[in-house]
């Protein structure tokens, strides 16, 4: 899905907040990719040179590379919990070539659960919470302040007036590994059929959005050349 929509064959590719680094050594080993990363977590950084993943820390704030420097940037389940997503997004355009795409996976605000949980009283509770996601937004940022959830619009509204497109937007379920591995065969069919449904106006309650993001050369040309 992300080679159908950005270049990774012969690609510099950056992997925006690279966790343990799967992602980026799937890009290493599938595609010709000279592939960079980055983690805020001193440990995940570790963890991803461990891969043979070359990865940094640093914030997607304020990305350690040259502004024009990679055909593809992804950031997959990231940007919500950074402090400022929208200055996050502006830096992975920033460091984009003219051309260059964003792939930016995020939490869709209207799938059923929180998969983050939710703090109560005091305490924060792991797991999926359902319907929190449907609050009014003031009660919302109560139960779960550690992480944001997106609607199309709230996206878009990300996004700086000119000098970027939106390419493609898609709602798309979730690969559910951890209940196949829980129960099986049963799984797997609810995983298909759900798959089934992206595309559709059923799709709404999917787990996350996929958006391209296009760098036009009007972004490109208000930039210099050294990190922000």
């Amino acid at each position: 899905m992300m080679a159908r929509w950005a270049r990774l064959n012969d690609a510099r590719v950056l992997v925006a907040g690279c966790g343990v680094g799967m992602y980026a050594r799937q890009i290493q080993t599938r595609f010709t990719a000279a592939v960079a990363a980055f983690d805020i977590e001193m440990s995940r950084v570790k963890s991803a040179r461990a891969y043979g993943v070359p990865a940094l820390a640093a914030a997607g704030e304020s990305i350690p590379f040259s502004a024009g420097t990679f055909d593809t940037v992804l950031s997959h389940e990231v940007i919500e919990h950074v402090a400022d997503d929208r200055l996050s997004l502006q830096e992975m355009l920033r460091v984009a070539k003219p051309g260059g795409r964003i792939l930016l996976f995020c939490p869709n605000r209207w799938y059923p659960f929180e998969t983050h949980g939710h703090h109560w009283r005091g305490e924060y509770h792991f797991g999926n919470t359902p319907l929190i996601n449907y609050l009014p937004a003031p009660l919302r940022e109560r139960l779960a302040p550690h992480v944001r959830a997106y609607t199309a619009a709230d996206i878009l509204r990300l996004l700086p007036p000119e000098g970027a497109e939106v390419i493609h937007h898609a709602r798309i379920y979730g690969g559910y590994d951890n209940l196949i591995a829980r129960f099986g065969a049963p799984a797997v069919f609810l995983r298909d059929r759900l798959h089934r449904l992206e595309g559709t106006a059923l799709d709404t309650w999917a787990l996350s959005h996929f958006v391209v993001i296009e760098k036009s050369s009007l972004i490109a040309a208000q930039e210099g050349n050294t990190p922000s």
